[in-house]
């Protein structure tokens, strides 16, 4: 009983302890561990797939590079560091009053969106989201919801979206459109300014599963309507080329997007009263059509609060894209800051050995004696001695030799073999003659399979196989059963 008492007492004390270190939570801002950081001075005048926002009073750009977010003069010039660190933070968005900037961070250990002021203080987690995960967000009109793309995933790795609505004190959110599938995506949200309708693109390409060869010059990506009201969608724009990363003007008549012709992607313009579509800018970087583009298809672009230019980022350099005279001015940026990079993790693997130990064997027969185990490892035939003898090659032939099978009487075997030029054999081998050499049984070119030798051991059956993508097919015609004379022929 004293036994006893003690033990509890014992695990009473130890299980609290457990308890309090199990539920350490972990910090994507100051990870555990041995990450051996290393400071990195970063300077640069231009950047990579760098998402932007003009503030509503068309003073400031916002902007994020290499997973932190900056803001400039709408001029150019130095940036000053609004968001930096471990978390992964991108898409900055101004408020309609420009007194905050929402954006994507996965500080709270997955993609989520969050607000702060616009100088980059007082930040804060607006969705808390642990599985189906968030980003793109934007603003209504109001300033009061934000509304950004939800992923699912199924089956598959890739998965699809939905646009839902959270009110910036947080919340479960609403949704307010629904997937076709569990594959095909939907993407980069845009709010009209009277908050009537939500602009967006979705992958209409026939099949209803993500396809990776797709055609960028038909139409993947459709931009499309939803009416806040009715609840109604309808297409807006698409057709060859698709048109994707919409972006509504500041007075809701125009409708920005980006579409593909042939090898270029292209900045278009919609006008949403006549249904008029012109290119402004022609040399934008290259999309993400036809790829998974789980951030969006294209970097996130903003007009200027008067309508008459397009700020955007291509090729390393934020441009200014005027409507009027389609002049671009490349808008001057330097960012200087100092980033934490942890050290990469490294193995240590040798690139060749004279030897090696194989992992697994294939075909494995066993002589009709039972004194002798043939099989395949590492592309070529081995021969045992049972019960513990130490296998030895063969052959030394240098094609891959396969699918070996004795003849009854064990003095011979049958096997495939395979040579990209010379195509597949049948080959048989003397077993009992000392220092014999493979002898090839088959005159003709061919994929063949599974040989045996019949009872008598004067033929050999064996299947002819049709063509198939790995091996070609050449020399595959009537394939089917055949038998063929163990002397040839």
């Amino acid at each position: 009983m004293k036994i006893a008492t003690i033990l509890i007492l014992a695990c009473g004390m130890v299980l609290p302890s457990l308890a309090q270190k199990s539920s350490a939570k972990w910090d994507v801002s100051s990870p555990t561990g041995q990450w051996n950081y290393k400071e990195v001075p970063l300077s640069t005048e231009e950047g990579t797939w760098m998402n932007l926002d003009v503030s509503p009073d068309g003073k400031q750009i916002a902007f994020d590079l290499l997973g932190d977010i900056y803001s400039m003069p709408i001029g150019g010039g130095d940036a000053k560091v609004l968001r930096s660190g471990v978390p992964f933070e991108i898409q900055p968005r101004f408020s309609p009053n420009g007194k905050y900037i929402s954006f994507t961070s996965d500080a709270g250990g997955g993609d989520n969106v969050w607000i702060m002021k616009a100088d980059g203080s007082d930040a804060r987690q607006v969705t808390k989201e642990d599985f189906r995960l968030l980003n793109n967000a934007v603003w209504t009109p109001d300033g009061n919801y934000l509304i950004a793309r939800k992923h699912f995933t199924s089956q598959r790795s890739l998965g699809a979206g939905e646009m839902w609505m959270y009110h910036i004190s947080g919340g479960s959110g609403t949704q307010l459109t629904k997937r076709r599938n569990d594959q095909q995506d939907v993407n980069e949200p845009t709010v009209s300014p009277d908050g009537r309708f939500l602009y967006f693109c979705e992958d209409m390409y026939p099949g209803g599963f993500f396809q990776y060869n797709k055609d960028p010059n038909e139409q993947i990506y459709v931009t499309r309507r939803y009416d806040f009201l009715s609840g109604e969608l309808t297409d807006i724009t698409g057709g060859p080329g698709s048109a994707a990363r919409p972006q509504i003007s500041r007075d809701g008549k125009k409708l920005a997007f980006v579409k593909r012709v042939r090898e270029k992607t292209v900045l278009f313009i919609h006008d949403l009263a006549t249904g008029e579509e012109f290119p402004v800018y022609d040399d934008l970087s290259k999309d993400q059509m036809e790829a998974w583009a789980i951030f969006g298809v294209y970097p996130n672009y903003s007009w200027m609060p008067d309508q008459t230019a397009i700020i955007l980022w291509s090729k390393g350099k934020i441009r200014k894209i005027d409507l009027t005279s389609l002049a671009v001015t490349t808008i001057p940026l330097r960012v200087n800051n100092t980033l934490n990079v942890a050290q990469a993790l490294h193995f240590t693997n040798e690139t060749f050995r004279e030897t090696f130990t194989s992992k697994a064997i294939r075909h494995a027969v066993t002589s009709p004696d039972g004194k002798m185990l043939i099989f395949n490892a590492a592309g070529y035939l081995w021969q045992r001695d049972l019960p513990n003898g130490v296998p030895k090659r063969l052959t030394a032939g240098t094609d891959p030799e396969f699918e070996p099978n004795f003849s009854s009487s064990g003095s011979e075997i049958t096997y495939v073999t395979w040579n990209d030029e010379q195509r597949g054999a049948i080959m048989k081998l003397s077993l009992t003659v000392k220092g014999a050499r493979p002898m090839k049984v088959t005159s003709e070119k061919g994929t063949y399979r599974q040989p045996a030798y019949s009872p008598d051991g004067t033929r050999i059956v064996f299947v002819k196989e049709d063509g198939n993508d790995h091996q070609g097919y050449t020399f595959t015609k009537d394939p089917g059963i055949y038998w063929i004379s163990s002397g040839g022929g």
